[in-house]
């Protein structure tokens, strides 16, 4: 597990269908200082096309994933959640614009307001 020396000791592995590339593609748009990582391609010894994506290791403002396309074995579900903290209503706002309406939806704690 060479690719994954310099992550943390337990960190998040997100599931796809097919199309983690895309999924990680707009994560990155999204979130600011994010940048991918690295990638590991098919080289034909496992199912899917030859060639293709299978991890793409990706950070997202300092948080490090990984994402698989794993086949349709397993969906993609809200049965897990990353709260993101927003210093600024405005904050709040963009994230609110840019992810898609299937997204969780806000949640307010107290007097403050977090995307979840």
């Amino acid at each position: 597990m060479s690719a994954l020396q310099n992550f943390p000791r337990i960190s998040p592995f997100l599931w796809f269908d097919s199309n983690a590339e895309e999924a990680v593609d707009f994560y990155l748009s999204v979130f600011k200082n994010s940048r991918r990582i690295s990638e590991l391609r098919n080289t034909g010894d496992a199912p899917g096309p030859k060639g293709g994506i299978l991890t793409i290791a990706f950070e997202l403002d300092g948080q490090k994933f990984t994402a698989l396309n794993g086949g349709p074995h397993h969906k993609f579900t809200d049965a897990i959640s990353f709260v993101v903290r927003c210093d600024s209503q405005q904050e709040v706002d963009d994230y609110w614009r840019s992810l898609p309406p299937a997204a969780p939806r806000l949640r307010v704690a107290g007097s403050e307001t977090s995307l979840a």
